[in-house]
């Protein structure tokens, strides 16, 4: 048997109040696809951010290509051939996307000045593999969470590396994007690169992989062949149980509607589309739950900051809340109306990163819990201790840095936050990513719920399946439009795929698409 590019023996790692891992080996094979699989907060990011020298005190030995490795910063873990995509994302917002990429390795000419040109070129070569067309010069902060993963995904390819970690890499990609960077993937396989890749999609899991590991509560349970387990094996060993995410028939009523968009645009200044949104129109019921689906840039976020007072511009039309036009000039105005949103960006427009989980659900309704003017401490703990409860938010307290939580449970930490505040509307920006599987149908199962309760809901979602299982309803944008609306028992994900690459032409003659439904 030849020698493993990867030893692990024995690791353990202690947070406090934590267990992350404990006792886990492993042997990484040279140019396998191995996959690393497990619930949220069950060690997978742990493990990784060991291996890539993010974490350096740890208990039991790592070697690589035979060598054992102590790494003190991620600088010598990319000596050692090794690089990282994280899954958080780690830019510089004020720099360029080329900067980005060669960050603490910059190009520089004969005098020792930093080479912008250079770096630029480069990094248009790199964002070309990638099939993407971000400009290099662009500020990284002024991109979509989807275009800031590919930079990241670039950036790792810039080190050449023979050892790449991907961290959820597709968490906020289109499955367009996907596609691409599955090619991406299968040419540095061929180059001879070992990858370990950390996904909640068991889809992408077994397209991709030669073995996978299964980790639980920061143990290792099992490593198998690709060829010889099935998706239902693999999610059973990750949570200890079956998981049922199929579609569920529902007999909810739909009410009222509660909240309406006539002609709503958003102004696009400078661009040569001018306009990121034009002329939507539709109207969302009380127990309903709506879908948008398209790809990247087709402004599902965009649609969703304009109904939450969040956009860059100032959108125009109208938008109604239980029948009054409302204009929101801040999301604070929109919360007192009764509309939550829940970010798909939760490390930069989510989480407070100084404060504690418990400080990070309280921290929009602590005027519930004031009296006199002063906070009743006894009181926010009751309905922190329940939201972390009803959630199941694995935390070592309340009192635990929020960034001590996996992705997926600071995820559930912004949900329980928005929740507090009661809404009537709730919307959900690509709510899972980077979330298990075994947390994904507990959300579902508690979108049912709200709904059933009569909250309006709006999701969207990378994945096309997903909106399919949640969704009673499920428009389309492409380019800033709606151009296909679609009932639960109409929706395919051809259908819907057929109308997300529309080209569109707007007419402004037409009707809405919604007004015949709701009519």
């Amino acid at each position: 048997m030849t020698q493993p590019i990867i030893q692990i023996e024995s690791i353990t790692k202690r947070f406090p109040g934590v267990v992350a891992l404990e006792d886990v080996s492993l042997s990484i094979a040279h140019g396998e696809l191995h996959s690393i699989c497990g619930e949220n907060g069950a060690g997978k990011s742990t493990l990784m951010k060991l291996l890539s020298g993010v974490e350096t005190s740890y208990e039991g030995s790592l070697s690589i290509k035979g060598t054992p490795v102590a790494f003190r910063r991620t600088r010598d873990a990319e000596s050692a051939g090794i690089s990282i995509i994280h899954q958080e994302l780690n830019l510089v917002e004020e720099l360029s996307a080329a900067s980005n990429i060669f960050l603490g390795r910059e190009k520089r000419g004969a005098l020792g000045f930093i080479n912008d040109r250079a770096m630029e070129t480069a990094a248009r070569e790199l964002l070309e593999q990638l099939e993407c067309t971000i400009d290099p010069r662009t500020l990284a902060g002024s991109l979509r969470v989807g275009d800031q993963q590919l930079l990241e995904i670039a950036k790792a390819l810039s080190l050449k590396t023979d050892i790449l970690i991907m961290d959820e890499p597709t968490s906020a990609l289109t499955e367009s994007e996907v596609e691409r960077l599955y090619r991406v993937i299968d040419r540095l396989r061929r180059s001879g690169v070992t990858i370990l890749y950390i996904s909640h999609k068991m889809d992408e899991v077994f397209r991709l992989s030669d073995r996978i590991t299964v980790l639980r509560d920061g143990k290792l349970v099992r490593t198998l062949s690709a060829s010889e387990t099935d998706a239902r094996e693999v999610t059973h060993l990750m949570v200890g149980r079956e998981i049922d995410t199929s579609r569920q028939d529902t007999n909810r009523s739909i009410g009222d509607v509660v909240l309406e968009a006539k002609s709503l645009s958003l102004p696009w200044p400078g661009h040569a589309r001018a306009w990121r949104l034009q002329d939507i129109s539709f109207r969302l019921r009380r127990g309903e739950i709506l879908g948008l689906a398209g790809l990247m840039g087709a402004g599902r976020t965009e649609l969703l900051e304009c109904l939450f007072g969040a956009a860059d511009e100032t959108p125009q039309g109208q938008i109604l809340v239980e029948g009054r036009a409302v204009r929101f000039s801040h999301p604070s105005e929109a919360r007192r109306a009764g509309i939550a949103m829940v970010s798909e960006d939760r490390k930069r427009l989510g989480i407070f990163a100084e404060l504690s989980v418990g400080e990070n659900i309280s921290i929009c309704t602590l005027g519930k819990m004031t009296s006199a003017g002063f906070l009743r401490s006894r009181g926010e703990q009751t309905l922190v201790a329940d939201t972390i409860d009803r959630l199941r938010v694995k935390t070592a307290g309340a009192r635990a840095a929020i960034t001590s939580l996996s992705g997926g449970n600071q995820q559930k930490t912004i949900l329980g936050r928005w929740l507090l505040t009661e809404p009537k509307v709730l919307l959900l920006d690509d709510p899972t990513r980077g979330v298990d599987v075994g947390a994904k149908a507990e959300l579902y199962r508690l979108m049912e719920q709200w709904a059933a309760e009569g909250m309006a809901i709006i999701v969207t979602s990378s994945e096309l399946p997903e909106l399919l299982t949640v969704s009673d309803r499920i428009l389309v944008l492409s380019e800033g439009v709606i151009t296909g609306e679609f009932s639960r028992q109409e929706a395919t994900e051809q259908r819907i795929m057929e109308a997300a690459t529309t080209q569109n032409v707007l007419q402004k003659s037409q009707e809405p698409p919604s007004q015949s439904h709701d009519d």
